[in-house]
């Protein structure tokens, strides 16, 4: 990312460094699917917890390419599961997660238990933000 990008990913970091509902696009086979998803962002990619059999993450398996739109943000993505929450691998982002998530997390939405709990990375590519009446392109890559 180049220095350009400074200001931006601040500015994302602020916007959307917290629990955030965000619009989710995949593809259906042919055609466009859309739902709004808790998520948070970090460092180029916004996290949600799902569910792998979920249609979102069957779409997601079959075409990785998605796009997200919120809060004066839209982008386009790569969709990833990361495994499941208690994967030694996603220790840190979890603690992370849980305490961002803490107000839904644990009100029986969310089960640990169940095997197909899965975190899902969005790895945006590229994206156009508005703040303060002004645009900013932005290459996450």
């Amino acid at each position: 990312m180049s220095n350009n990008n400074e200001k931006p990913l601040l500015i994302m970091s602020e916007r959307f460094g917290h629990d955030t509902l965000l619009s989710l696009a995949t593809m259906d086979n042919m055609r466009p699917a859309v739902r709004i998803v808790n998520s948070y962002y970090e460092n180029g990619a916004f996290y949600i917890v799902t569910y792998a059999l979920s249609n979102k993450m069957k779409q997601i398996e079959m075409n990785p390419e998605v796009a997200v739109c919120g809060e004066w943000f839209t982008a386009y993505g790569v969709g990833e599961n990361i495994g499941h929450p208690r994967d030694m691998k996603n220790a840190e982002l979890m603690s992370k997660l849980r305490t961002v998530f803490a107000e839904w997390y644990d009100n029986g939405h969310t089960d640990e238990n169940d095997p197909h709990t899965c975190i899902l990375r969005v790895r945006l590519t590229e994206g156009i933000l508005f703040s303060n009446g002004k645009k900013y392109e932005i290459d996450f890559i």
